[in-house]
């Protein structure tokens, strides 16, 4: 199984305060820096799961760009597309005891991915192109990647985002989706309302409850969840490399973790 996704590479800066945050004082964290992007986070989980896993992307050289790079190298993940001077994407994502997030994010290069730096050969020589749906939010990314579908043997994408369906609005998003024509879809159930008028084979992922995959629903296991971040990425790539089973088996591991990266291979 071989498996190419195509979106952002970023660097998280994950920050897991030990209480609230109060202003204008110092409040202790646990911070993670890891390589992050939806694209990303799918690839790698593919990696860990057996597959051969490819990332399309644009990226910078920055301190920011070479860290997650060089963490998604690790993951056996090949990084195919532009190098670009000047800075990468960074997110900043912040979490409450809830398991809710905060996030605050620059994109830099990463949304930048234009339609004429694409091979047609990344995409053709592999089984499935997984897209980033935050790569359908905005130009020249959405046109790059309706042009690299065109050579896929098979098409998946992730919603990614309701609130952001929601500003670029639903018949802009449903015209590009429409236009990509994927054979399978993956959103959460907010998501999913966010394109009511778009047809097509559904995994639905929700959350805690498991996900319903056109096999049927599987519920989720009981597990302690440290960081919720990545989990649905995980359930992608074990659905795309081995079906329900692996899927909900990957996203319970995910949510032991912290980050959206499966664990490092080399142990670094």
């Amino acid at each position: 199984m071989s498996v190419c996704t195509i979106g952002d590479l970023i660097l998280d800066v994950i920050v897991l305060p030990d209480h609230s945050l109060v202003p204008d004082a110092d409040t202790p964290a646990r911070i993670r820096f890891v390589a992050g992007g939806q694209a990303a986070n799918v690839a790698a989980w593919a990696s860990a799961l057996g597959a051969t896993s490819r990332v399309i992307c644009k990226r910078g050289t920055d301190f920011a760009s070479e860290r997650a790079a060089s963490e998604l190298a690790r993951h056996r993940v090949e990084i195919c597309g532009p190098v670009v001077e000047g800075p990468g994407g960074v997110v900043v994502s912040f979490r409450d005891g809830h398991g809710r997030r905060t996030m605050a994010s620059d994109r830099g290069a990463a949304s930048l991915l234009d339609r004429s730096e694409l091979e047609p050969a990344w995409v053709r020589e592999y089984d499935v192109l997984h897209v980033s749906g935050y790569c359908l939010l905005r130009e020249p990314m959405a046109e790059a990647t309706i042009e690299a579908a065109k050579y896929a043997q098979r098409v998946s994408v992730d919603l990614a985002s309701a609130h952001d369906i929601g500003i670029v609005g639903a018949l802009e998003f449903t015209a590009r989706l429409e236009a990509l024509a994927p054979d399978l879809a993956f959103a959460t159930e907010a998501e999913r309302a966010a394109v009511p008028d778009f047809d097509a084979t559904w995994v639905i992922k929700l959350g805690a409850r498991g996900a319903v995959f056109p096999e049927g629903l599987y519920p989720a296991p009981s597990v302690d969840a440290v960081d919720t971040t990545g989990a649905g990425d995980a359930l992608a790539a074990g659905y795309l490399v081995g079906g329900p089973e692996l899927a909900i088996e990957a996203a319970a591991r995910s949510v032991g973790l912290v980050g959206a990266m499966p664990p490092d291979p080399l142990g670094g």
